[in-house]
């Protein structure tokens, strides 16, 4: 057995990443678990100590509640969100701090036309080779691994993972260590309707098909009614508690996929702490970039590509509006489209758009003659492929707008047909 690295550099304090926040630096954290929280905590504590100037926090996806999320440093330290969360929401529509909208998949290269670049980002503990994994997350970080200053925080109870977000001790700026859990999230219960629409997708789906879910109970739900299936392969932004079920039930094997054959492949991992420990020292798990992993072109080459994706209002000409409600920027783009438009050239893909017909309560339909006013288009209409409700499937890619328009109206709910076929009429499309 090989001895263990002993030459590496000691531990510091979190304060020491302040060093690295020259005036107009860009700090990048990743999403999720992936944020190094008494890193962070130190970054605020210099800017309200007046000790910083113009730095800038890149992060999608924040799961912990700061103070400087709502402006009060002004200029000194302020947040940028590429896809907003429960937390960054309300600080957004008080202007707290700023959105760039953007695609998953290009975030890394949005991020490398910015200055002064600086990642902080959490991780495991040093292996005895003095490497560090990033553990839950690649997603828009690992691209920047040798050609960029890391400091890191490394905890005990972020699993050590595989792949290519791996960085050596000797490569960092700086680590430190902490003792800080990570944000377990459980997988929340499907209802009826959750059930009825997953089961539509589930049938549509063959065994050797390679699947991505995104979030939400419903392609949660669809992996669930996955369970007969067999020779699954997976490759996804997000790895989920469902995706787990899969693997440990030897149905996603992953043996007809094209790209990283006999692997799960994902770009970031959030779910219980039951998702953290299977993925823990598991070779069969490969957390990849986001530039690689929902690059439209990597998707294309997998044969049988199903995409799940979760959406809010679907128009006539079938463009979906994922993240906006009631007039408001709610999340994001994400990977979406880049999924969407990948399944569009896969040979046999499929991309599944769910969502219940009816919101607050039954009073409203989603699906509706133009998307409301001020809606921002997620999947584009030329893009889209099937739209999926508890009352059935509307497959939509190919068809002209008047056979879209009769095919969604019949998987809205009863209730509003009659009044969507009126609406029909009225725009010549009937």
């Amino acid at each position: 057995m090989s001895a263990a690295v002993t030459s590496l550099p000691d531990p510091t304090s979190p304060e020491a990443v302040v060093d690295l926040l020259r005036p107009g630096t860009n700090v990048v954290v990743p999403l999720a678990n992936g944020e190094p929280t008494t890193v962070l905590d130190a970054i605020e504590a210099a800017a309200e100590a007046g000790a910083l100037q113009r730095v800038r926090v890149h992060q999608m996806h924040v799961l912990h509640d700061r103070p400087y999320l709502d402006g009060r440093y002004g200029d000194a330290l302020r947040h940028v969100s590429y896809f907003l969360s429960h937390v960054t929401r309300p600080h957004f529509h008080q202007g707290g701090l700023d959105v760039v909208p953007a695609h998953f998949s290009e975030v890394p290269l949005l991020l490398r036309h910015l200055e002064q670049l600086v990642v902080v980002a959490a991780c495991s503990l040093p292996d005895r080779h003095g490497y560090v994994s990033l553990g839950t997350n690649s997603d828009y970080v690992a691209p920047f691994i040798g050609k960029v200053p890391f400091f890191v925080e490394a905890t005990p109870h972020m699993p050590r993972t595989t792949g290519r977000n791996s960085i050596h001790l000797s490569q960092v700026a700086g680590w430190c260590q902490s003792n800080r859990p990570l944000v377990e999230i459980e997988p929340s219960e499907p209802d009826d309707v959750d059930r009825r629409i997953a089961a539509h997708v589930a049938e549509r789906i063959e065994d050797g098909a390679c699947i991505q879910a995104g979030i939400g109970s419903i392609p949660n739900t669809v992996l669930g009614a996955l369970m007969d299936r067999r020779d699954l392969g997976l490759h996804t932004e997000l790895m989920s508690d469902g995706m787990v079920d899969l693997i440990e039930a030897g149905v996603a094997t992953g043996v007809h996929k094209v790209r990283r054959p006999g692997k799960a492949v994902t770009t970031f991992a959030l779910g219980s702490r039951r998702l953290y420990d299977f993925l823990d020292e598991n070779p069969a798990v490969e957390l990849l970039p986001v530039d690689w992993v929902n690059n439209p072109r990597t998707i294309a080459q997998e044969r049988r590509f199903v995409s799940i994706n979760a959406t809010v209002e679907v128009d006539f000409l079938g463009q979906a509006a994922s993240e906006m409600i009631g007039g408001h920027l709610w999340s994001g783009s994400g990977g979406q489209a880049d999924f969407a438009r990948g399944t569009l050239y896969s040979p046999g893909g499929q991309g599944f758009l769910v969502l219940p017909s009816t919101a607050r309560g039954g009073t409203v339909s989603r699906i509706v003659p133009r998307l409301s006013h001020g809606q921002a288009v997620t999947t584009l209409k030329n893009t889209v492929d099937k739209v999926v409700t508890e009352h059935g499937v509307a497959e939509l890619r190919g068809r002209t707008v008047r056979e879209r328009t009769r095919a969604l109206i019949g998987i809205a709910h009863p209730a509003f047909r009659d009044e969507l076929e009126r609406e029909a009429r009225a725009l010549g499309w009937w």
